[in-house]
């Protein structure tokens, strides 16, 4: 709490009048983090367009926030027992939803689950995120490096 307090430019005591501790920052955050990437899935309009076009959208409008989900991801508090946020869910199923439609057009690759690329493209949005924060890759190609390895990877390919 101290760092956070230091980050944000106030006391200590000003931010545990707001929140009472570690886990009630986490759990704002959460609330935040979710209308913020419900907000990201809405403007990216997933059901336009080819899937790839719309996968590519949604990396570009998630990419501001990215740095806030690769946190919440790795904060196993909010994924354990059964006060989990329903706003997970529900992205879970759009974005789920993006990549059968994909499936089904013939654009993506059968043999991966809708859920594990959704998971996949958590993944790597959260990893570039801090491989970015860190300095070890450019957060001018942020967009690019994702959508190419995740595309890559999902894309369909010939039939054996």
């Amino acid at each position: 709490m101290d760092e956070v307090a230091r980050a944000a430019g106030i006391g200590r005591a000003t931010l545990h009048r707001h929140f009472a501790g570690r886990d009630a920052l986490v759990k704002a955050l959460e609330a935040f983090g979710i209308a913020e990437f419900e907000a990201a899935v809405d403007r990216a309009a997933l059901e336009d367009g080819p899937a790839g076009d719309a996968l590519r959208r949604l990396i570009a409008e998630m990419e501001p926030a990215a740095e806030l989900l690769a946190f919440l991801v790795t904060e196993n508090q909010l994924f354990e027992g059964d006060q989990v946020d329903e706003g997970w869910a529900r992205l879970d199923a759009r974005v789920s939803s993006l990549f059968r439609r994909g499936q089904e057009q013939g654009e993506f690759r059968i043999d991966l689950s809708p859920v594990w690329l959704t998971e996949a493209l958590y993944g790597l949005i959260g990893t570039c995120a801090w491989a970015a924060m860190d300095g070890r890759v450019a957060k001018n190609d942020f967009q690019y490096m994702i959508a190419e390895l995740l595309l890559g990877g999902a894309r369909r390919s010939v039939e054996k």
